[in-house]
């Protein structure tokens, strides 16, 4: 009989895949669990029961969310719906703007920030501008182009002849070439520019000329707007070196077009000097439909097909330069900003089945595309949504199924680790504003605003307080029908049912959370037989097993008879039905019985009591029969 004992001191690679439950001799597989749910995995390595989501709105529809910071003190959060844009401060509504988008444009709306100002774009509706005046006066209009950038749609063969010089003028083309979408765009015919007002056919037009014609003979010399209805609009945007980035648009969507340094909305090519514009196509052998621009060290590209860097110290018509980097591509179906971290631009892979870290390095002066998920795959597929907490480290991210995975990044310490999020709920679009978290969740076929609150371990949680104990808390609506967890004075006190907008409760509390409850569960990973010499058809025995605990108020493990409740050895006495104290220290279980199945786990942390929990690191003690 052989007697082992392991020490666990770190979850740093997550919850793993099971196709690696046959491979212990990997780093991974030593500080990885098979199961991680509803925990934040910390970059020191333990992991904590996660907050709990507070309700803050009920929304009309599906939503998208935008974090908009003004300056360090000034900060909204806008929450775009069909044909309306609602901004918040802190959990307060304070603004609603009407605006031209679909819900059906939601997932394809690309943004970028300057100063008070929020561009937004979708390649089938006009490019939106977003401007803060105050706290409660926001508007939406229209960009207006200073100079818009031109291209040739149209067969090179064709030609275009106007009828006059100046004025209005009829236009004629030598085959079709107009359709009803050109009304309102701006030809150009040999440099000067034309108004088009009416389409008589696809070969005759009205247009008004606003640069006086060089003459009226027909001329193949002649092009179009490159964003107008009859072509799409632009796809996605940034900012870069202080110029406006465009990548895409729905009838060209490998040209990228840059504007003039410091006039942002100037396309206006010139003669190529320095600070004028600069348009290019991403030219290959294969489709790079654009899916985003990035500002980062360089000029980053994301397509359906590969990633690419545009560099220039600064970026001029003369000196720019293109180079494909990575072969990975970008989601098409929907549009998922990139998210910087630590220098490194991670952004979902087209596959739908990984989150890539596109990261510049000095020695080969290149981009390299590493997969955060592959070695745990299972909790990542088809993100729809990325946000990104600094100060916790933690990358959440939200799937097509409502799924919500989050990673935890340190990589000076070489932390990549993975868990899953579970509520009653599916999450639809994340944004971060300074720490906070915010989240549209789909509960009973309606859409919330709810956001993860560190005061709170329940989800669509509301809080309460009076000066006198009272047995009766209303404003639960948005809960009405549904059994629920509370919290009375900082003790949890069983279930209520929400009736008419409130629970009763007994005994009266003076202070309560009410909210949907959550089982967070910790479970390792198959013991590595072969350290202690065995086989995997031996029987085991687990003697004892040691948790490390931080601040922790309760505990319930399952060592083979289901989860159970853990009592701490405390030196103060707890009085019965009030908020029991913080724990911190070891607690020692002990084991029965013999264990035949090796891919059983050895324990399981199970609990739904809205309390806090923070595992610090396991010590078990194994025997393993000869």
């Amino acid at each position: 009989m052989v007697q082992a004992r392991s020490l666990k001191t770190n979850f740093t690679a997550g919850e793993l895949a099971s196709a690696l439950l046959g491979r212990p001799d990997l780093r991974a597989y030593a500080n990885g669990a098979r199961r991680l749910r509803n925990v934040f995995i910390q970059p020191t390595g333990g992991v904590t029961r996660r907050p709990g989501l507070r309700h803050v709105a009920m929304l009309p529809g599906a939503a998208r969310l935008i974090a908009f910071e003004f300056n360090t003190e000034q900060t909204y959060l806008l929450v775009l719906t069909e044909g309306a844009l609602q901004v918040f401060i802190g959990d307060a509504p304070v603004a609603t703007v009407a605006g031209p988008w679909t819900a059906a444009m939601l997932p394809q709306l690309a943004y970028t920030q300057n100063a008070d100002t929020l561009l937004l774009c979708h390649p089938e509706m006009v490019p939106q501008r977003i401007t803060r005046t105050s706290h409660t006066v926001w508007t939406v209009t229209p960009w207006s182009f200073l100079s818009e950038p031109f291209f040739r749609f149209a067969d090179p063969a064709i030609t275009l002849a106007a009828s006059a010089t100046t004025g209005s003028v009829t236009l004629t083309a030598s085959a079709a070439a107009f359709q009803p979408g050109h009304v309102g765009t701006r030809l150009r015919i040999a440099g000067c520019r034309l108004l088009v007002t009416a389409v008589a056919s696809g070969t005759a037009a009205s247009a008004v000329v606003e640069e006086t014609l060089a003459g009226t003979d027909a001329t193949a010399d002649w092009e179009e707007a490159a964003f107008s209805p009859a072509r799409g609009w632009p796809a996605t945007l940034c900012f870069h070196q202080d110029r406006l980035v465009i990548g895409g648009s729905r009838d060209l969507p490998n040209r990228l077009w840059l504007s003039r340094t410091g006039d942002l909305f100037n396309f206006d090519l010139g003669t190529g000097l320095d600070d004028q514009a600069i348009e290019f196509g991403l030219v290959s052998d294969q489709v790079n439909a654009i899916r985003a621009v990035f500002s980062g060290q360089h000029l980053q590209v994301f397509t359906s097909g590969a990633e690419w860097m545009v560099s220039g110290t600064p970026l001029t018509p003369g000196n720019i330069q293109l180079d494909r980097q990575t072969r990975v591509g970008s989601p098409v179906a929907r549009l998922v900003q990139p998210v910087d971290v630590d220098g490194s631009t991670l952004f979902a892979a087209r596959s739908g089945k990984g989150i890539y870290e596109f990261t510049y390095t000095d020695v080969q002066q290149l981009y390299q595309a590493n997969d955060l998920a592959l070695v745990s795959q299972h909790l990542v597929q088809d993100p729809v949504a990325m946000a990104y907490d600094q100060r916790r480290r933690l990358l959440h991210v939200a799937m097509a199924d409502g799924g919500l995975a989050t990673l935890t990044l340190y990589r000076a310490e070489q932390v990549t680790a993975w868990c899953a999020q579970e509520t009653d709920g599916a999450v639809r679009s994340l944004a971060e504003i300074e720490g906070t978290v915010w989240a549209v969740v789909e509960r009973a076929g309606t859409q919330r605003l709810e956001r993860f609150d560190d005061a709170l371990a329940l989800d669509a949680a509301l809080t309460g307080s009076s000066a006198a104990e009272q047995d009766r808390w209303s404003g639960l609506g948005h809960l009405e029908g549904r059994t629920v967890g509370v919290v009375a004075d900082g003790a949890p006190c069983g279930e209520a049912r929400v009736t008419g907008g409130a629970v009763m409760l007994d005994p009266p509390a003076r202070e309560v959370q009410v909210g949907l409850p959550f089982t967070h569960v910790v479970e390792p990973l198959p013991p590595d037989l072969s350290a202690g010499g065995g086989t995997g058809a031996a029987p085991l025995r687990l003697v004892a097993v040691t948790f490390r605990l931080l601040e922790t108020r309760a505990l319930a493990v399952d060592l083979g008879r289901g989860p159970q409740p853990v009592p701490f050895r405390r030196l103060d006495a707890t009085t019965l039905g009030s908020a029991p104290p913080s724990f911190t220290g070891d607690v020692r279980l002990r084991a029965l019985g013999w264990r035949r199945d090796a891919l059983a786990p050895l324990w399981r942390i199970a609990d739904d009591t809205p309390l806090p929990m923070t595992l610090l690191s396991v010590t078990t003690d194994t025997r393993i029969s000869d």
